[in-house]
């Protein structure tokens, strides 16, 4: 049995490439687009999902300081990151760990910078906001979930949600 315990560490890299530096970071949410479905046939009202829309994604870097590295993240333009990990995971059977690899690509518009605090012998605490318009998350180079809300393309293990909404849209 492989338990999955922890992730071990990781870095954040400009367009797959550049470590620019040291974070913790706040992940999206997936939250669908819902419609209130009601009327005659219904025993009261369902918030029903459109398939493979979701509302704002926020990514949020937390950085120990504000370098050269990092602040590219304040321009108005389109921005590439991949988060690498490396993660524990328990392998019951033989009583060892195995590292498994974890990928997040996210691409989006920066929309918030904060300065964070000077204080003396303390971290600053800058921070940097994206508003995600794409994300991708592979597990040991298998991808997991793939979400690009200009392409209309939303695939979970493989399967593509939004397939029918491309050709029916003549995009296909």
């Amino acid at each position: 049995m492989q338990v999955p315990e922890k992730l071990i560490n990781f870095r954040v890299y400009k367009d797959g490439t550049d470590l620019i530096g040291l974070a913790d970071v706040s992940m999206p949410s997936f939250e669908a687009v819902t419609d209130t479905v009601k009327g005659a046939g219904l025993a009261g009202e369902i918030d029903s999902p459109v398939l493979g829309h979701f509302k704002s994604m926020e990514v949020q870097m937390n950085w120990r300081t504000v370098t050269k590295d990092n602040s590219f993240l304040s321009k108005p333009e389109s921005v590439n990151l991949d988060l690498r990990g490396a993660q524990q995971v328990y392998d019951s059977s033989t009583g060892k760990f195995v590292t498994s690899k974890l990928k997040v690509v996210v691409r989006g518009v920066p929309k918030k910078f904060e300065m964070g605090k000077l204080d003396m012998g303390a971290s600053v605490g800058s921070s940097n906001t994206l508003e995600v318009n794409y994300i991708k998350v592979s597990l040991d180079d298998k991808e997991v979930i793939e979400l690009d809300k200009y392409n209309y393309i939303y695939k979970v293990d493989g399967e593509d949600w939004l397939a029918d909404v491309r050709e029916a849209l003549g995009l296909a």
